[in-house]
């Protein structure tokens, strides 16, 4: 099947599905800002909390729909990859456009049908955890510096060649580019992206899963997803599927604290505020990491005990291997073995949303 093809069926599965689904959910948007919207629809579809999540898209498209959709794509990619690849084509599908979506009933009943599908979906976080090695693990320092003056047939060859999947992985991504990607890492080089998709064809990648990522990039520019189609030869032998171990769930007014993240504007004040504590995770950072760094340091932390799990985790070697890299070594250079700040914060959590609560307008227990 060609590209059109294979888009063209995911369509039609599209279209099948929202036709035989029982019933249409209510939109109930919450009164929060699109920040906090996206933070809580991203956290509850890796939790499997449906029901916050349904609520979280629909504040998003009454106030934000533009970032709606390029969310959910990222959220594909970002939480569910390779755990479903079939619900992520499901979701780059219903980025066809607003004539597409209203003949299938409209934003709402695409939107709450895509979520509710990651939702309930086995998850994996592998091409991000992947990204996080490739830009920020110390041991990539000498290939960084090596495969950045390569041209892209050699870093393409890299990428099918024996080295480990992290040197793999840096090699498609700079051979993908920065190319003005919005992005919190570092620009890379000017890629070639179509020509990487081309060759993981070539290559005999997995068909269908290159080109549900050459879509997903079309539309979002992420290099997450190459980075999908990257692991999908990845995933041979064992794999199970395995919950998370979830701390207790505080709601801070109609929200978990979890989604009071550093990406939000209460959530970094919160960090700030709650860093100026003597608690044990505050005393460590501050002995330990730079003044500027403090807050994101924290807020990279939190995610790993906190906002990046998972309900319904595909575990696979591989995959367990880059989240351990990605939880202990990519901390940046004043935090070289996350283990004991990781233990730390955890057990500081419940002081953590108290903050958030006094900031926030209250809290109750979930």
């Amino acid at each position: 099947m060609n590209n059109h093809e294979i888009l063209s069926d995911f369509r039609n599965q599209l279209a099948q599905g929202i036709i035989e689904r029982d019933c249409v959910p209510d939109i109930q948007p919450l009164a929060i800002s699109p920040w906090l919207g996206m933070s809580l629809m991203q956290k509850a579809i890796r939790r499997g909390r449906e029901d916050l999540a349904l609520r979280a898209a629909a504040t998003l498209l009454v106030d934000a729909p533009d970032r709606l959709w390029r969310r959910l794509a990222i959220i594909g990619m970002e939480d569910v990859g390779l755990g479903d690849i079939e619900v992520v084509g499901l979701v780059i599908a219903s980025l066809g456009g607003k004539r597409m979506r209203a003949s299938l009933g409209g934003e709402w009943s695409v939107a709450s049908f895509v979520v509710s599908l990651m939702a309930r979906s086995t998850r994996c976080r592998g091409a991000d955890d992947l990204l996080c090695v490739v830009a920020d693990h110390p041991a990539l320092a000498s290939a960084r510096r090596e495969f950045i003056k390569m041209p892209t047939r050699e870093l393409l060859e890299i990428t099918t060649g024996p080295e480990p999947i992290a040197e793999r992985g840096l090699a498609l991504y700079l051979a993908v580019g920065s190319n003005g990607r919005p992005s919190h890492y570092p620009p890379t080089r000017r890629g070639e992206p179509q020509a990487v998709f081309d060759y993981m064809c070539e290559k005999g990648f997995p068909h269908s899963v290159v080109e549900i990522a050459r879509e997903g990039f079309r539309n979002t520019n992420e290099i997450l997803c190459p980075l999908v189609a990257l692991l999908s030869r990845e995933t041979r032998g064992d794999t199970t599927v395995v919950s998370d171990e979830f701390p207790p769930e505080v709601m801070i007014g109609d929200v978990p604290g979890y989604c009071l993240d550093m990406f939000t504007r209460p959530g970094r004040a919160a960090f700030a505020r709650f860093l100026r504590t003597n608690c044990e995770s505050a005393r460590w950072i501050r002995a330990h990491i730079a003044l500027p760094r403090q807050v994101d340091f924290l807020g990279g932390i939190v995610f790993r005990v906190e906002g990046g799990l998972l309900k319904d985790r595909l575990r696979w070697s591989i995959g367990d291997e880059l989240r351990r890299k990605m939880d202990l070594d990519c901390n940046g250079p004043d935090c070289l073995d996350a283990w004991e700040i990781l233990e730390l914060s955890r057990s500081d959590l419940p002081l953590l949303n108290e903050i958030r609560a006094q900031a926030n307008g209250g809290l109750r227990h979930g």
